[in-house]
């Protein structure tokens, strides 16, 4: 049911239902959270730590929903290399530059509705997917296999696909990160990013594939905590009413529901503050803020809550721009509650859409010294960077366990650093060789690691599972274009084909 007869006054209300919290590391509803529902909380956030399986998740979104049956319920499940619903295992879907190469739009469309269904069977309604940054820096540290690729047309095509897709199974997509993420050389959960082109440049480039999600009839844009010049010389992106209202709104036309990128990210909450970057947030033409990513607890939601009251109070904030954002919320909230699933038992069939598009996705590129495939237990190399936040650590990622379902006693190791290639060789010992790396183009210890390796094995299988910007090496190279599970079963298959 949708009740508020107990809530607060008016005011109290439409601050909390701007707010898309979070909840710490459970798998069930806190009772502080099914309280503040019924006060006019009207969306919840889901991450990896409230996840275990299909099914406790559909118990958790109808606790939820026993509250208020229009709620809100956001995830961020990109697929590929960003995914919180299969976080433990990887995901069952190839990310956004895998598709990108494969280059058809039908695929791109199937794949995104297969994942729509997947999320509202487990009762989820607002998926923060997808990426419509176009990838123009090869060397960006957190976009990379996010984005379909480097080409705007491309981006703009499966961008629209995307958001077609996914919201026919009535999940409401937000592409993001509005103005445009991919040119960028820092991420913004550590600080402000900047980027530093003309108006042509960025309406050419980074904002097309956004005027494609509009016209595809994207339900919400997420905001970048980017700074473009051009656009604004004096804000980012989330903080800036130049992007948020006068371009995307008077000047896109665009009248669906804009949503922060997670506001406790640095380049916001270690420049502006938290609560007082929120405030700025929705004075600039945002309607709702994603918070939770960090701090997720009850006195988060109460801060925030009381700064929005105190913003509109002090004439700081308008009341009337505060009660927009809350209608928004509630107007996106009332089309998913109709257009949603109404079986949320969990369960949703496997199509292995998701592998058949991995499988196309692949590049493989035999070498001179090319030998036969793998034919006993290798030992498999994994060259790892740092994680990024938004991909985070918690997902297992490469061919390890793969080629250990096909070749029992494969043996693995995990190197970085300038000595990473000597010691992957003394662990191999004769076994042959799979070196998998993720973006070596982008760490020049992971390149020198590969060359140590072929130098004294050049039989040395190679797995690229990021961007494949280097040229391929090795005696058998697979490009991936992703790290998600079904891209590992996918390079395995190659490595162990007769």
């Amino acid at each position: 049911m949708t009740t508020l007869t107990h809530a607060g006054d008016t005011l109290t209300r439409n601050a909390l239902a701007v707010l898309q919290p979070g909840f710490d590391g459970t798998t069930t509803a806190p009772d502080w959270l099914r309280r503040r529902i019924g006060e006019g909380l009207a969306s919840v956030s889901l991450f990896g730590r409230n996840v275990r399986t299909a099914e406790q998740v559909a118990a958790l979104t109808a606790q939820l929903r026993a509250e208020r049956d229009d709620l809100l319920i956001a995830i961020d499940e990109e697929s590929g290399d960003v995914t919180r619903l299969e976080v433990r295992t990887g995901s069952s879907y190839p990310g956004n530059h895998a598709l990108g190469a494969v280059d058809d739009t039908t695929l791109t469309r199937e794949v995104a509705a297969d994942l729509g269904r997947r999320l509202a069977a487990c009762g989820i309604n607002f998926n923060w997917a997808p990426s419509a940054d176009v990838n123009a820096n090869p060397d960006n540290p957190v976009i990379g296999v996010r984005s379909f690729g480097a080409d705007p047309e491309l981006v703009a095509r499966h961008t629209a696909a995307y958001v077609e897709g996914m919201q026919s199974s009535g999940v409401a997509t937000s592409a993001k990160h509005f103005p445009g993420h991919g040119d960028t050389a820092i991420d913004s959960h550590h600080s402000v990013p900047v980027i530093d082109v003309d108006r042509d440049v960025l309406n050419s480039r980074d904002l097309a594939p956004f005027r494609a999600a509009i016209a595809a009839g994207t339900r919400a844009v997420m905001s970048a905590h980017v700074l473009a010049p051009a656009l604004d010389p004096d804000n980012p992106g989330t903080l800036s009413r130049r992007i948020l209202t006068g371009l995307l709104r008077e000047e896109f036309g665009y009248e669906g529901l804009i949503v922060t990128d997670g506001m406790d990210m640095q380049a916001i909450a270690g420049t502006y503050g938290f609560e007082r970057g929120c405030v700025l947030a929705i004075a600039a033409g945002a309607d709702a803020i994603c918070t939770g990513g960090g701090p997720s607890d009850e006195g988060t939601v109460l801060r925030l809550r009381d700064a929005f009251v105190a913003a509109v109070r002090s004439g700081e904030l308008p009341e009337e721009r505060l009660a927009d954002a809350a209608d928004r919320v509630r107007a996106l909230a009332g089309w998913a509650s109709v257009s949603g699933a109404t079986d949320r038992s969990g369960g949703a069939p496997d199509t292995g859409i998701g592998l058949v598009a991995a499988r196309r996705a692949l590049t493989v590129t035999r070498g001179e010294t090319y030998a036969a495939p793998l034919t006993s237990a290798p030992y498999v190399a994994t060259f790892s960077p740092l994680p990024n936040i938004a991909v985070g650590d918690e997902t297992p990622w490469g061919v390890t366990a793969e080629l250990g379902r096909r070749f029992p006693g494969t043996r693995s190791g995990t190197f970085s650093g300038d000595t990473a290639g000597a010691e992957a060789l003394a662990a191999a010992g004769e076994r042959r060789i799979v070196a998998v790396v993720r973006d070596a183009h982008r760490h020049g210890w992971m390149s020198a690691a590969l060359t140590t390796l072929l130098a004294a094995r050049p039989d040395t299988i190679v797995v690229e599972m990021g961007v494949p910007q280097s040229a391929p090496v090795g005696a058998l190279h697979i490009a991936t274009r992703g790290a998600a599970r079904v891209c590992g079963e996918a390079a395995a298959e190659i490595i162990t084909a007769s």
